[in-house]
């Protein structure tokens, strides 16, 4: 039976001694101490990534309800696009093809790129969620906003669009924590996040388990995190009168 030895994330990442409290001091640097920064990179990615998904699959869920055949099409492009693709098929177009058709993007990190990757593979899913939540809303709804005067881009902002978002919350959770699973992609390109450096110090250390099993405790402490902030700003924005949704 394999004899466990948690005490490899006190050690030394340079000459592999074990450090006093577990943390490096003076420049030097212990497993714990990386694994940690690593686990913000994740963080970083996850969170940034969310970010751009949500802004993008907002704004496409929006143009794939709206009246002009041309904004639908641009909408619908956009999420075919980007669902269809792997996601770490994109990771890849984006480090290695993109930059090299835009050169301007050849100066940014890989740590961005990523982010751009994940978000927009991810906004089309946020973008059919938007867009059955408008769906679902009455026609009615609609129609009111512009016989009271309003334009549509004031009729989506107004009225529209804050029961539309308030009813996608649940699903749009369930995105949050999928990103989080998916910026293990990152360690495609080299960003240090918690994979890679879960790759590197299982060769360097030859202790998978313990590393592995930090690792999933971080992913599974991250995902639970996020459910509970987005559980709470479900919460905070479901309508009154709907299920559980108060009196």
């Amino acid at each position: 039976m394999a004899t466990w030895d948690w005490q490899v994330f006190c050690k030394n990442t340079i000459d592999g001694e074990v450090v006093e409290r577990c943390f490096g001091s003076g420049g030097d640097i212990t497993y714990l101490d990386w694994m940690l920064s690593a686990w913000g990179w994740t963080a970083s990615v996850s969170a940034l990534a969310l970010a751009v998904a949500l802004l993008t699959g907002i704004v496409m869920g929006i143009l794939r309800t709206a009246p002009s055949r041309g904004l639908v099409f641009i909408g619908e492009a956009w999420t075919e696009l980007f669902r269809n693709i792997p996601v770490l098929v994109q990771v890849f177009l984006w480090y290695f093809v993109v930059p090299e058709l835009i050169p301007a993007l050849k100066s940014l990190p890989s740590f961005i790129l990523v982010v751009l990757g994940l978000g927009f593979f991810t906004s089309a899913r946020v973008s059919e969620q938007v867009k059955a939540g408008i769906q679902s809303l009455p026609k009615g709804q609609r129609y009111a906003g512009l016989a009271l005067g309003l334009t549509l881009p004031q009729t989506y902002r107004h009225v529209i669009l804050p029961m539309a978002l308030r009813i996608v919350v649940p699903p749009l959770t369930s995105e949050s924590m999928g990103i989080v699973k998916n910026s293990s992609v990152a360690f495609a390109v080299s960003v240090a996040e918690l994979t890679m450096f879960a790759r590197q110090a299982q060769e360097e250390t030859s202790r998978g388990i313990e590393i592995y099993l930090a690792v999933t405790a971080l992913y599974f402490i991250t995902s639970i995190l996020v459910y509970q902030l987005a559980h709470w700003i479900e919460r905070r924005v479901r309508i009154p009168g709907t299920v559980g949704g108060g009196h």
